[in-house]
């Protein structure tokens, strides 16, 4: 990564501006592609969290979206194909003090990368973690990823893809992921109040963003960009608000059984969401389908416990505390060690 050490001189974060984010780099993304809406709208609130440049860390693996910490003007680590989420972990622990942020893809974090995904999310390491979703693999020309629906055809499905697609907020949810959200590249507005919230929240905060890949998968999620139907198949999520939808909120998820169904806004037993309810979030997790019949977003879950930083350190504490600070020297010399001269 190309970043003038001048760049990352402390700066008052109140003085911060859109620009201080940018880099001198040229963004190599294709010319449409979402990524660039994603990019601008980090770019763009990032001085709202009063955050020095010097402070931020962006960490990715390998594809499209890897590239992303180039055109960040704070610190960052292009990495190793699904590795970001364990160099994260590791930077996170042992620098409490730093906003570190994972950039990733569908085939990065789900493929190669889902055990340390999994992981991040279970531990609750204090990151946050983006995952771009284009259901395609994309810097590698176009072959079915992860996320593909079933029956894709591809370079490398040429008879349609045979597997089932994992569901990232299931995914998550399931991995005991104490914030897990959606949005899309092109909801500016809803994508930039999701991040803010991500932000803010203290643990592992994953948020799918679905992003549109307009070479080698253009047009995966157009229902959710159609003016003409997108308000009746998009479920806004909002922590305390009853579950309605529709061009005039005429619609609304009701209970049913120990599910619930689509069913009318005046329904007494419409559903209230709780992002508390790790049942809940599960439920309505569900509900999403490659035919975008109806699709959630916004926070599914948000819970609040110990981050695995926090604890890691109180043990380093407790037990320096205890026996003293270690003596790396005496350590490798111990009974254990072998000379050979």
């Amino acid at each position: 990564m190309t970043v003038d050490a001048l760049s990352l001189i402390p700066k008052s974060e109140a003085t911060l501006t859109m620009k201080d984010f940018k880099t001198d780099q040229e963004v190599r993304w294709c010319p449409g592609c979402g990524d660039y809406a994603i990019l601008s709208a980090v770019q763009s609130f990032m001085p709202e969290l009063g955050i020095k440049r010097e402070n931020t860390v962006f960490i990715s693996g390998i594809g499209c979206s890897s590239r992303f910490p180039y055109y960040m003007n704070t610190y960052g680590f292009h990495s190793i194909h699904g590795r970001a989420p364990a160099i994260a972990t590791g930077l996170s622990v042992t620098r409490p003090d730093l906003s570190v942020w994972v950039i990733t893809g569908d085939g990065d974090a789900l493929s190669i990368g889902g055990n340390h995904l999994i992981h991040a999310l279970r531990r609750n390491v204090n990151l946050k973690i983006l995952l771009f979703n284009n259901r395609i693999y994309g810097l590698t020309k176009g072959q079915y990823s992860p996320t593909s629906e079933a029956g894709k055809v591809t370079k490398s499905s040429p008879m349609g893809s045979v597997d089932a697609p994992f569901n990232p907020i299931s995914l998550a949810i399931g991995a005991e992921g104490s914030f897990v959200a959606r949005t899309i590249d092109s909801d500016r507005k809803h994508l930039q109040s999701v991040l803010r919230a991500a932000a803010q929240h203290k643990g592992t905060a994953l948020v799918e963003i679905y992003q549109n890949c307009n070479i080698f998968n253009d047009g995966a999620f157009e229902p959710m960009k159609d003016a003409d139907v997108r308000d009746d198949i998009t479920v806004r999520l909002e922590h305390g608000q009853p579950i309605v939808f529709g061009a005039q909120r005429e619609k609304a998820l009701v209970r049913s059984g120990f599910g619930f169904k689509v069913g009318s806004a005046t329904d007494p037993d419409v559903v209230v969401h709780d992002s508390s309810d790790a049942s809940l979030a599960f439920a309505l997790s569900r509900l999403d389908s490659p035919t975008f019949e109806h699709t959630p977003i916004g926070i599914f879950r948000q819970t609040e416990r110990p981050t695995y930083d926090e604890q890691l350190n109180a043990q380093v504490g407790a037990a320096q505390a205890k026996n003293g600070r270690g003596d790396l020297a005496k350590l490798l010399q111990g009974n254990d060690s072998w000379r050979i001269d």
